[in-house]
């Protein structure tokens, strides 16, 4: 599913030039959970922009689902994203003007889906989630946990085949913590969702089938049971 050989990312600063990848090769099979864990500042949110096509390597390539994102434009790289990739994040990024199906079908409206078939899919979309009775809610009336699991759904809406979550549970509490982690985990096996996981927390990593470990911009282990030098 990604293949990236050689990836290097340079950011220009005022201070300078800070290197926040150095040289990495990273392979995920078709299939996999992977949780990404590292100190702040690792690198680690870096490289899952990488992975989703949200920047471009310094140096190296990146290969998704195969798709060489080193050759596509800004502009096929936004259609890259709307169609292969679900994005998680911490602070669940739903618009506040937005009820939840409204969130939740947002995809497929971009993409200009018809109506009716927007309606269906975020209706099975709740259902999958547990969220079926918040379909009119906003999303300042849901708890943290019910926030995230609309915006997996959300992040489900083009049957992506990748889905990238950065700190997914980062805002919650263990319980709804561990609601996210099953459904995550649910969406990977019983679908073959390939999750790529960044995550400080090690208990939330265990939920995975790999762990990658970075630090100060490289990979130092990435074995099935975090191996040094696989």
């Amino acid at each position: 599913m990604i293949k990236m050989e050689r990836v290097s990312k340079v950011f220009s600063l005022e201070a300078g030039h800070f290197t926040a990848l150095k040289e990495n090769d990273i392979h995920i099979r078709k299939g996999e959970f992977v949780a990404i864990m590292g100190p702040s500042g690792s690198g680690k949110s870096t490289l899952l922009q990488l992975m989703g096509g949200l920047d471009l390597p310094t140096s190296g390539s990146i290969v998704v689902d195969g798709v060489k994102l080193n050759k596509l434009s800004e502009n096929e790289r936004t259609l890259f994203r709307r169609r292969k990739v679900g994005f998680v994040f911490q602070n669940y990024q739903l618009l506040p003007m937005m009820t939840v199906a409204e969130n939740v079908g947002l995809p497929l409206a971009a993409n200009k889906a018809p109506k009716a078939e927007i309606k269906s899919r975020v209706q099975r979309l709740l259902k999958e989630v547990n969220l079926e009775d918040k379909e009119t809610y906003f999303p300042s009336q849901l708890s943290g946990g019910q926030q995230q699991r609309a915006a997996i759904a959300r992040a489900l809406a083009m049957k992506p085949g990748l889905i990238l979550a950065d700190e997914p549970t980062g805002n919650l509490d263990r319980k709804n913590g561990e609601s996210v982690l099953k459904l995550l985990s649910r969406l990977n096996k019983e679908e073959q969702i390939t999750v790529v996981m960044v995550t400080h927390d090690r208990q939330a990593a265990e939920a995975a089938d790999r762990i990658i470990v970075i630090r100060d911009g490289e990979v130092v282990q990435q074995g099935p049971e975090g191996e040094e030098g696989k």
